[in-house]
């Protein structure tokens, strides 16, 4: 993706609208206007020769010592390993080249309790990240949502940093028996950024280039059993991009879909058994969403011939049988918000919803010559119909919800 330079500059301009109360985003209104938003993912290098700027996070320390004990910027993983080479480790990788290129300090907090973290354990850990010093904290994932809220109302000076979420009401929304969200009037928490992403437009890349170079027998295996709403949007989009690429070449595939094994991201042998038989019966590649969960997955790839879709960040250094990952900027879009902190402009985008998409420059597939693996379809044809989705001729549903009563026309479902 654009250097982050190029993402604070488009960024600036994006403005999220308060919520109306139902825990749901909004879109950015002002998006970038370059003419090269393709999407591409550079080669990270140690420093930018230009700006003398580090660019390679894995060149940064995760733990560091503070000489007086202070860590300015808090992260507080999410469930799974931080180097899970996903989800937690690019949202890490934001936090630690900030404040590298900013000379602050900084430290990760893994609730207690691993998996098997509470409310209470991420609350802990926020506490942690205060008491110890931040003057910010980054949190991951939708499962910190109640915790984020408990951190925002005790410490209110403190700006949080929401990835995969969105604004969070004082009170929590409450759910009549038919599961109908009752009447919610509690103020929006402003010491809280909440940040998303259009994964949707991402699983469309994804399932729409693997179709047009040839799969005919894919799958998808989310994480967090179902409930989780990025991974919800990754699967949706998948399936849409099967189904537009399939009736361009006017076939039929088949897909399998699965939530099973996955609500805690984590590799598992139950998982890389199923994954296993999906190989054994014929599926060619596999859309491994869900962090660690892609270690099983590619697990039972290998022992098949088959291939792999990452997920969130480029995998192709993972394994040589990664065609191709469907990113989100998680890096890049964490810099943005504690740009926001330390240049006193926080107030734009906290109470606020940020989704970010194709506009932004901050979803798409990785195009750089070690990563694009596929042999037909080719960077130029990608390039293409991304910008379709720029130029809105192409517009990617994000309501999963609709998932349940799409009609496909040209790839036959097998939910699992």
């Amino acid at each position: 993706m654009k250097k982050l330079v190029a993402l604070l500059l488009a960024l600036t301009m994006v403005l999220g609208l308060a919520a109306c109360g139902n825990g749901e985003t909004t879109t950015s209104e002002d998006p970038a206007t370059s003419a090269s938003q393709t999407g591409e993912t550079e080669t990270p290098e140690s420093e930018d020769p230009a700006t003398g700027e580090i660019t390679d996070p894995d060149s940064i320390e995760d733990d560091m010592l503070a000489d007086d004990g202070v860590y300015q910027i808090g992260f507080v993983t999410d469930v799974g390993a931080l180097k899970d080479k996903s989800f937690n480790q690019g949202t890490y990788d934001g936090v630690k080249l900030y404040a590298a290129n900013n000379g602050l300090s900084y430290k990760y907090y893994q609730p207690a309790n691993g998996d098997a973290a509470t409310d209470d354990d991420r609350y802990n850990a926020m506490v942690a990240a205060v008491e110890g010093g931040a003057q910010v904290v980054v949190c991951a994932g939708y499962l910190q949502e109640a915790a984020i809220r408990r951190a925002a109302i005790a410490y209110p000076d403190v700006p949080f940093i929401f990835i995969d979420g969105y604004p969070i009401q004082e009170e929590a929304t409450e759910y009549d028996a038919d599961g109908n969200a009752l009447p919610n009037d509690s103020p929006i928490l402003e010491n809280v950024a909440g940040i998303s992403f259009q994964e949707e437009q991402a699983g469309y890349l994804a399932g729409y280039a693997a179709v047009m170079d040839g799969f005919i027998s894919l799958g998808f295996s989310g994480g967090g059993g179902g409930e989780n709403a990025a991974c919800n949007r990754f699967g949706y989009g998948y399936l849409q991009g099967i189904n537009a690429a399939a009736a361009e070449k006017d076939i039929t595939v088949d897909v399998n879909f699965s939530w099973q094994y996955g609500a805690n991201f984590q590799a598992s042998t139950d998982l890389q058994t199923m994954i296993s038989g999906w190989y054994a019966n014929g599926t060619e590649i596999v859309f491994a969403c869900g962090g660690s969960m892609f270690q099983s997955i590619n697990s039972a790839a290998s022992g098949y011939d088959g291939y792999v879709i990452g997920v969130d960040v480029d995998q192709s250094g993972e394994s040589d049988l990664v065609i191709t990952s469907a990113m989100k900027g998680l890096s890049d879009a964490v810099q943005w918000a504690l740009g926001h902190v330390y240049d006193d402009t926080f107030d734009t985008i906290g109470g606020t919803g940020t989704s970010l998409g194709v506009n932004d420059n901050a979803v798409g597939l990785p195009t750089s010559d070690e990563a694009w693996r596929f042999e037909t379809f080719s960077v130029e044809d990608y390039e293409a119909l991304y910008q379709q989705m720029v130029d809105g001729t192409l517009v990617v549903d994000a309501d999963y919800n609709n998932q349940a009563t799409t009609e496909w026309t040209n790839l036959v479902l097998h939910e699992i």
